[in-house]
């Protein structure tokens, strides 16, 4: 029997849970069919949610289809209770994403549905409430095709109409319709495991309309998937039972686990410990009864008793941790105890509930002598009192709240940190850059090794990755930062790791202490339905607010406005909106991301946080003098540095320059700036004796600006290039566009313009792609047409990839590299290797098309002639007289 593990999804009061109770029932495992209404639902245990009539907390549900066992997640549909929903998704093999037909598709629902992509989650949709007036099918499907995907396809309008939409979905589709007049169940089954398809099924859930054919469905149209034979398992949700044992619940990936049996865990930073702790039972949960089990095999969504050291997200035998959540609470309260509560006790307490859901973000200010607690919205705030109150017996109350800010930086900028007390030595240089929004952190490398020893390189990284970092205007943690690793320095009697620790620490911190800091704010999407006569009020308080509204739209005899605001208006607006509509008007919000502060002065001043006093998180250095450790502040530690900076520009050249007549700067990526960057790369690590930068008398331009330049010019020596695939698909428009339908067309058009360029260029074309993006596993170089093309190994980057055989080729030919990467440009230059940014190379390749066109128009103009001079030849020859 095969195990297939399915999620359902919604926005709150589209009628998630009560499918849920109509596949139970279809599927005859239950006897009654249950209601939210009537508080009686299968899946709804737990007291609060019956009380409520939503979903809190994901329950799981075991039901035989068939040849197939579902494992069915129902899942928590409000916005304030997304962690929980977010924690089910990594161990999901497929998904339901159930949609209102009255209200089509959400805020909240395009949050799922970018979820989703993100976990790479097969989605069926269900379109739920057909039978409600207003509920159109054909315009509800044309939604779903323009804003989730368009190839949304209606599995209920017949198999000559989904055959024909499917071939739509995928090439071998279409060539098998074209061919046999149909597409095979097989052929569908895979474009939805590759998510090229999201089969729509419509009913109504509450009288069981369509949830017998999506049953079907599920089990027709879900691929058995092969699990390896060693023991892997993914922890996704602890709890605690009726009795109070900790329930660790995890999804085995791999082999099979058994009761009694040693399990591992696998540090994934500093200051996590290793541990090996038994499992003493395993239970198989349908809604609130359980069935004890001696083993379970891979496939299988069960709790376990015995584990006391497990979180969510974590990874267990051969399965290593899942990435950090996208989504994150936006506000902050401070908990208020009740009078002659002890804080130590109480932070005990509650720090078991941050076991539940790390989310919470649970901590003690030492300072302040309080505790802090981050939340999703006043909903999950109710119900976490209700919940102390019911599991502790604290009634604790909560203040005003305030905004979980972030922090960013508007420019590169370098950060140094350096940490020498008396028989300790570390120095660190990073290079600080921006990136767009919602990248979060991001680390890298550019440091040669004959510099800075592997290992502490990569210790150094981890401590980066380790630690939240600290912005200076506020204290809120940063993001959307790249922090690369550009020099440094030990020593190899005295350095220690916790000395590298205490260096990059400070680095970062002197590099935000230098930067133009930008404070972000959370924004919210949202939709708000009032009456007629109360819409000037709306739009007044939204714009008061500080939000972006689009155009009402009438909606039966409601308002609905749409668009996006702070956090920090729309926090607490759903009780005034149900004030002044007298209860007829709905506010529902979905978290859009971070955006700059309108007021960021006035919120800095407000919150006092002062950078220099915050000794946890301190920009200064250490300093040996005399035996003795020495503090030297933030703003005078590059010039007490051990490292010169690789980043810092010559000096001398700018002071010898004339004050008149000063050449114009060179322009990026060109051989001039180039020879700037070698200068001071040898400066740094000495002379790269390497022919490549060795004078040319005739050297190959990178840039267009010598109109004479002619590509088709050889070098004095054989040329390599050496282009970053996915590094230039993102930075041509043409092609990034191309990308986002398919990354095999963006490929597949590359290597035909690289081709061209080649045959016109005449030199040796090696385009990488790196093995994130392509899994091939082992690494392979094929011959297309004219160029090479390069698979990168399992775990290798195209970057590591380019540096390696940078390195070997410099050595004989002449190599250019095209990228727009700054750490992997630094690093070629090192090598002897010449650099090409992604801009300037489009003009190069630009160019040559032109002059191949050119050439094209040439020949063609001259065989259209030359039937015209053979015809005047022949009518020459007849009126030459005869000898």
């Amino acid at each position: 029997m095969r195990r297939i593990c399915i999620g359902i999804l919604a926005h709150v009061d589209a009628g998630k849970t009560t499918l849920s109770e109509g596949l139970l029932y279809c599927a005859g495992c239950l006897k009654k069919l249950g209601r939210v209404d009537h508080r009686d639902a299968f899946l709804d245990t737990d007291a609060l949610e019956r009380e409520r009539g939503i979903t809190i907390f994901s329950k799981q549900a075991v039901l035989p289809v068939g040849e197939a066992e579902i494992t069915l997640l129902d899942t928590p549909g409000h916005v304030d209770f997304s962690s929980e929903m977010e924690r089910t998704l990594r161990v999901l093999d497929y998904a339901v994403l159930v949609i209102s037909g009255t209200d089509g598709v959400q805020s909240h629902t395009v949050t799922l549905w970018r979820l989703l992509e993100r976990y790479r989650v097969p989605t069926f949709l269900f379109v739920n409430k057909m039978d409600l007036a207003g509920a159109d099918r054909a315009g509800l499907l044309a939604g779903l095709r323009q804003k989730l995907d368009e190839n949304c396809v209606d599995f209920s309008a017949g198999e000559a109409a989904l055959w024909e939409q499917a071939a739509l979905c995928g090439e071998e589709a279409l060539e098998e319709y074209l061919e046999r007049g149909e597409v095979s169940g097989r052929q569908l089954v895979s474009l939805i495991a590759r998510r090229a398809l999201f089969p729509c099924y419509f009913g109504s859930a509450l009288k069981l309309e369509g949830v017998e054919e999506l049953l079907r469905g599920l089990e027709k149209y879900t691929r058995d998937i092969r699990w390896p034979a060693e023991f892997a398992a993914r922890v996704f949700k602890i709890t605690r039972d009726g009795q109070g044992s900790r329930l660790t619940w995890l999804k085995v990936t791999g082999g099979e686990l058994k009761v009694r049996e040693t399990l591992r865990n696998h540090p994934a930073g500093a200051g996590e410990e290793a541990w090996e702790e038994k499992v003493t039972q395993i239970r198989v949960y349908s809604g609130a009864r359980f069935q004890a089990v001696d083993r379970a095999e891979a496939g299988t969504v069960c709790a376990v008793t015995g584990l006391s050291r497990t979180y969510p997200g974590q990874g267990l035998g051969r399965e290593r941790a899942a990435p950090p959540p996208a989504l994150e609470p936006v506000f902050a309260y401070r908990v208020v105890l009740p009078e002659g509560a002890d804080p130590a006790a109480a932070l005990a307490q509650l720090r078991e509930l941050a076991e539940e859901d790390p989310q919470l973000h649970i901590a003690w200010n030492s300072q302040l002598r309080e505790i802090r607690v981050q939340l999703m919205g006043q909903v999950q705030l109710e119900v976490l009192r209700r919940r102390i109150l019911e599991r502790f017996g604290l009634a604790v109350e909560f203040d005003a709240g305030g905004i979980v800010y972030k922090e960013t930086i508007a420019g590169a900028v370098e950060g140094v940190g350096h940490y020498e007390p008396l028989r300790h030595y570390a120095e660190v240089h990073l290079l600080l850059e921006p990136l767009p929004r919602g990248r979060g952190l991001e680390f890298a490398a550019a440091c040669s090794e004959d510099a800075l020893n592997g290992a502490w390189q990569r210790l150094i990284l981890t401590h980066l990755a380790e630690k939240e970092h600290l912005g200076v205007l506020t204290g809120s943690p940063i993001t959307d930062i790249k922090i690369t690793l550009v020099a440094g320095r030990g020593h190899e009697k005295h350095t220690e790791g916790g000395d590298f620790r205490q260096a990059t620490y400070r680095a970062v911190r002197q590099g935000l202490m230098e930067a133009e800091s930008i404070l972000l704010e959370p924004w919210y999407d949202f939709r708000l339905e009032v009456p007629a006569d109360c819409v000037g009020r709306a739009m007044t308080d939204l714009q008061r607010l500080g939000g972006d509204t689009a155009q009402p739209e009438t909606v039966g005899e409601e308002v609905l406005l749409t668009g996006a605001a702070p956090a920090a208006g729309l926090g607490d607006y759903a009780r005034e909106v149900a004030a002044y509509t007298r209860g007829r008007g709905r506010l529902t919000c979905a978290l859009r991301g971070y955006e700059p502060c309108a007021d960021q002065d006035a919120v800095v001043a407000a919150i006092g946080y002062d950078p220099e006093r915050d000794v946890e998180n301190t920009p200064d250095s250490v300093f040996c003098s005399h035996g003795a450790g020495v503090v030297v502040k933030w703003d005078q530690v590059k010039e007490h540095m051990h490292v010169e900076s690789p980043l810092a520009r010559p000096r001398a050249a700018e002071e010898d320059a004339p004050e008149t007549g000063r050449s114009a700067p060179a322009r990026p990526g060109s051989l001039e700036e180039d020879e700037e960057l070698r200068a001071i790369f040898e400066r740094t690590y000495g002379k790269v004796e390497r022919s490549a930068f060795r004078p040319q008398p005739k050297p190959a331009r990178t840039s267009l600006d010598d109109r004479k330049y002619d590509l088709r010019t050889r070098p004095d020596r054989p040329e390599y290039l050496l282009v970053d695939g996915y590094n230039i698909i993102f930075a041509w428009d043409e092609l990034k566009a191309v990308a986002q339908d398919g990354l095999d067309a963006a490929r597949q058009q590359l290597m035909d313009i690289l081709s061209n360029y080649q045959g016109f260029r005449k030199c040796e074309v090696i385009l990488v792609f790196d093995a994130y993006r392509v899994p091939r596993g082992v690494g392979e170089v094929s011959r297309y047409h004219n160029i090479y093309v390069v698979y990168t190994k399992e775990a290798e980057t195209a970057d590591a990839y380019i540096e390696k055989v940078t390195y070997q080729l410099a050595k004989q030919y002449r190599v250019r590299v095209a990228t727009s990467d700054g750490a992997e440009q630094l690093i070629i230059l090192g090598h002897g290797a010449l650099r090409i940014s992604a801009s300037t190379f489009k003009q190069e390749v630009e160019q040559a098309a032109g002059q191949i066109a050119a050439i094209l128009a040439k020949n063609n103009r001259r065989e259209k002639s030359r039937p015209v001079e053979a015809a005047l030849e022949r009518a020459k020859a007849k009126e030459r007289p005869s000898k």
